[in-house]
């Protein structure tokens, strides 16, 4: 009997150990909602963005998640209801949200206003990395103090190179219908006085009048800087109209959005004018799509590669993580106009809404 008992009891302690080796074996399982079990992938990366709903935004998160399920990590993505700054104090708990998150790994940031020091110190002394992207933080980096810079790269749009790309296509496009000639009239309508802005209106501005040089063309140029206020951007169209624009370049999708309706609604007024366009959407797919409309032409427009922004912005934290060496990232921009508009979409290189 004592000797059953003996041989009973090595059966189960054996049984017991091959369980216990299974458990411990045996994959995360989820919960009800889903989310894996503590301790599943390798932790968690936080996009804060400037916006959420747009499609912009929406392109952008589809490549943020994208980089981070090819490297084995989580990606949340969260921003305020609108990119105006009286929403920083939503977008500053954003932050602080991600930084008492023990999983979150690294952060993601674009900014809309001043008044993150305190995160992107508690973000140094927690030796969590910060990546900037789209317009990176606001204010010139105003908010970093001295010694506590968690930043560890820049992943944007190269605004100014993207910006000649137009100059570059706009000015081919002159010269292919014999319009590029000495004193030919082209404005510009700058969204707002922001590094974007300027640097958007002063990279197109500095191609165009270099490639009209280089074939011994002036071009007159007019400038119109305008605030992000509603009928702003039509201002500037009626003012560039009075002073005799031949083709006009629209730094923004806001910019769009306020002239299009403006020159199909008057369309005789505005219909000898060229127009050319930064960014993506609607109007812009509906206005080059509509070749043979009665109102202006909308030669063509580059467009921010927002996936690309979103998914390089997760990889390029995912590798500071890892230990490599990394530096900022411009995205280009990609010239479109109605031969190559449905590729585009297509490929996320161009979004509707």
């Amino acid at each position: 009997m004592k000797k059953f008992t003996k041989i009973l009891a090595i059966v189960l302690a054996v049984s017991l150990l091959a369980l216990s080796l299974v458990a411990c074996n045996k994959a995360p399982v989820a919960d009800e909602s889903g989310t894996p079990d503590a301790g599943a992938g390798k932790g968690t990366i936080a996009v804060v963005a400037k916006g959420e709903t747009h499609a912009f935004w929406q392109a952008v998160k589809a490549g943020a998640v994208d980089a981070g399920k090819a490297a084995g990590y989580d990606v949340t993505f969260r921003g305020p209801t609108a990119e105006s700054e009286e929403y920083v104090a939503s977008q500053r708990e954003m932050v602080q949200s991600a930084l008492n998150n023990k999983d979150v790994k690294a952060i993601v940031l674009a900014t809309i206003g001043l008044g993150f020091s305190d995160e992107l110190t508690q973000a140094f002394d927690n030796k969590i990395p910060v990546v900037e992207f789209d317009s990176g933080l606001y204010g010139n980096r105003a908010d970093v103090t001295e010694g506590k810079d968690p930043s560890v790269g820049l992943v944007a749009t190269d605004n100014k190179a993207a910006a000649a790309v137009v100059a570059d296509n706009f000015y081919a496009y002159l010269k292919a219908n014999n319009l590029a000639v000495n004193g030919y009239k082209v404005g510009i309508i700058q969204h707002d006085s922001s590094a974007t802005g300027i640097d958007r209106a002063g990279g197109f501005k500095e191609k165009i009048e270099a490639l009209a040089k280089a074939d011994g063309i002036t071009l007159d140029i007019n400038l119109q800087v305008k605030a992000n206020n509603a009928g702003e951007y039509k201002l500037g169209l009626t003012a560039l109209k009075e002073w005799g624009a031949q083709s006009i370049f629209m730094t923004n999708e806001g910019v769009v959005n306020e002239v299009f309706p403006e020159i199909s609604d008057n369309a005789a007024m505005y219909k000898d004018i060229l127009f050319c366009g930064f960014d993506a959407g609607t109007n812009q797919y509906n206005w080059i799509k509509d070749a043979g409309a009665s109102y202006a032409k909308l030669v063509g427009s580059v467009a921010q590669d927002s996936y690309s922004i979103g998914y390089k912005s997760v990889e390029l934290a995912i590798k500071k993580l890892a230990g490599e060496d990394v530096s900022d990232v411009g995205i280009a921009g990609v010239w479109y106009n109605a031969e190559n508009i449905e590729d585009m979409l297509s490929k996320n290189l161009f979004y509707m809404g």
